[in-house]
């Protein structure tokens, strides 16, 4: 039943008139990818098949310069349910199975936030911020847990029931059916109650383990038949919605964690996953939400991640967290009451690394790793390179980054060069060490491998 109600997802739905009221709060179900690239969507250009997301966007709002606040998979996520920085978070890296460290206990997730309002949340997929018992989602807001405590690549390979492994080796053939299932699941018995779902797909992420039901279905390869599960897995939710008759109540978005990884297009954008060009850290955006989205909407602005905690807020009436906030409320922007909306310069890491900012149409990049994350690492280790000559770029006209306009604009080049000095003493003080460490000298792991040191 469950296989034939998955292949028959993807007709979409078909918006109607939504009304917001205080009583009846929007339910929220945040979607995803792991590893997809800003060029892997039909509708951002890609002959790839996805009519589910496709109507999607067509239904709600399309976003042109939506960002991760990390290249890679744990710092991203950290961001995406906190709205603040990695670097703030405890979380500047990647997480290995064996780290016993996760997401700083002191955060505040979107979950948390949410359930003071009176949600009901769960997440079903891929974790990763944190395999500890301590740091796992029942203990940072999750109602319901089902799904891998890190990446599908990872050992050991377990699958996880609140906090509760119930599977090893994980059978990840069938894993994208299975988390489809449980979310259905999960939205019937909350159907009466508020919920929040972080549907976190462990897809596209390798190993590519598309299910014998899309094998070979999408003519492109085995990457194609795996984005093609998935954009099936996002059509069975949108019919659940409709069959319960909650679309209209119901705020459904859709991104990618970072940039390609082995496979998939960062379409015209330089660079992929590991990497602070456009390629690793430009993703998809699409919203919808009936009444409150407008169908269609093309949004040029920038938004980030970080974004989405604080839009979530206003939307739901939650109170808003205690610390500092990197993101901001783009609900003007979904609604297409603005085409901007003011913000911070937006800050490019990699670790604790800083290589670049973001200033309006200016983006300047002021050091870079000299390995991505999808080669393996020079015999010398990790180093970042503080360039000797600082990029400039206008990624609104030149979203390849092809051309250095850093030469004709040295006044743009010393105002942002002066924002970040500004903005340091904001920061953790390890990246303001790293900063100041490695002003003109490259940094190498330390003997455990764990962190970037100083070269001395």
């Amino acid at each position: 039943m469950f296989r034939r109600s998955f292949l028959k997802a993807a007709a979409g739905a078909v918006a109607a008139p939504f009304l917001k009221s205080a009583t009846n709060p929007p339910n929220i179900i945040f979607i995803y990818a792991d590893d997809l690239g800003y060029g892997d969507l039909g509708c951002y250009g890609s002959s790839l098949k996805t009519p589910n997301l496709d109507a999607l966007a067509k239904e709600g709002a399309l976003f042109r310069q939506f960002y991760s606040a990390s290249p890679v998979c744990s710092p991203s996520r950290a961001a995406l349910l906190t709205g603040r920085y990695p670097v703030r978070t405890g979380v500047p890296n990647v997480l290995q199975p064996s780290d016993t460290t996760g997401l700083d206990e002191t955060e505040t997730t979107m979950a948390q936030m949410l359930k003071g309002a009176g949600y009901r949340t769960a997440i079903y997929g891929k974790w990763h911020l944190g395999s500890q018992p301590k740091y796992l989602p029942n203990t940072r807001g999750f109602d319901e847990f089902y799904g891998l405590p890190y990446s599908n690549d990872q050992a050991p390979s377990v699958l996880m029931r609140q906090g509760q492994v119930i599977e090893t080796p994980v059978q990840l053939e069938t894993l994208t059916q299975r988390l489809t299932l449980g979310a259905v699941g999960f939205i019937r018995r909350n159907q009466a109650n508020p919920f929040f779902l972080y549907m976190a797909h462990t897809a596209p992420h390798q190993p590519l383990t598309p299910s014998a039901a899309f094998r070979g279905k999408s003519g492109m390869g085995l990457y194609g038949d795996t984005l093609l599960e998935l954009d099936a897995s996002v059509g069975t939710l949108m019919s659940e919605l409709k069959e319960l008759g909650l679309e209209q109540n119901t705020l459904v978005m859709f991104s990618s964690d970072n940039g390609p990884w082995f496979q998939g297009s960062p379409g015209r954008l330089r660079g992929r996953k590991g990497d602070t060009f456009e390629g690793g850290m430009r993703e998809p955006f699409i919203a919808r939400l009936p009444g409150v989205i407008p169908a269609g909407l093309e949004v040029k602005a920038m938004a980030s991640t970080l974004d989405i905690l604080p839009t979530v807020a206003n939307l739901t009436g939650a109170a808003l967290p205690s610390g500092k906030l990197d993101g901001v409320d783009i609900l003007p922007l979904l609604s297409g009451r603005a085409e901007k909306v003011v913000r911070d310069p937006f800050l490019y890491f990699n670790g604790y690394d800083l290589q670049a900012i973001r200033v309006g149409q200016w983006k300047l990049h002021i050091s870079r790793a000299n390995t991505p994350a999808y080669t393996p690492e020079p015999k010398v280790g990790y180093m970042n390179l503080k360039l000797t000559n600082p990029e400039l770029y206008n990624v609104d006209r030149d979203p390849e980054e092809a051309v250095d306009l850093a030469n004709e604009n040295p006044e743009v080049v010393a105002s942002m060069q002066g924002m970040i000095k500004s903005l340091m003493p904001s920061l953790p003080g390890t990246v303001q060490a790293f900063w100041q460490a490695t002003m003109g000298r490259p940094v190498l792991p330390n003997s455990s491998g764990s962190w970037p040191v100083p070269l001395q």
